[in-house]
């Protein structure tokens, strides 16, 4: 996008923005929102947007759009936000790390992986192994609501 990307972002038509919103995060109806919710004047305006946006019915749909922790990632962002994950031991552990983290919580294992080396990652999932529920479900919605920024500050060129 131009040097003016949330008024670019803000001209997009409809189906274009929606799409472009959908490849930041796989949640139909937080993507329906802030395309509505257009023009946004500001960036900050559009990131808070995105934050109000995502409700609970949204997370299913959105982890849908994210491969495993220590996965080899299939979306440039994904791949880009996992770079940090190397090594055959740490993708063993992170393998076994998911498993007991998914036959707790009933969902993938979540969290912003942007800038984070794969020991660091699997540090935090063995943490928050330790969570109740809810406390967990409060977790990983922060983490989506990272990702959605950065993905979102990519999309406009910030």
């Amino acid at each position: 996008m131009t040097s003016n990307a949330i008024a670019d972002f803000n001209a997009m038509p409809a189906d274009a923005a929606r799409a472009a919103l959908l490849a930041c995060c796989s949640a139909p109806s937080w993507a329906d929102a802030l395309t509505a919710a257009r023009p946004f004047a500001t960036v900050d305006d559009l990131l808070a947007a995105a934050d109000a946006a995502l409700v609970d019915i949204d997370i299913d749909a959105a982890l849908s759009g994210h491969p495993r922790i220590g996965d080899r990632p299939t979306s440039a962002a994904s791949a880009r936000e996992q770079a940090g994950v190397e090594g055959d031991e740490v993708r063993a552990a992170l393998a076994a790390g998911n498993r007991a983290y998914e036959a707790k919580f009933d969902h993938i294992y979540l969290v912003c992986a942007a800038g984070r080396s794969g020991e660091e990652l699997l540090a935090v999932l063995e943490a928050r192994l330790g969570n109740d529920p809810a406390t967990e479900r409060d977790v990983m919605r922060t983490e989506l609501g990272k990702i959605n920024r950065l993905r979102l500050l990519r999309l406009v060129g910030e």
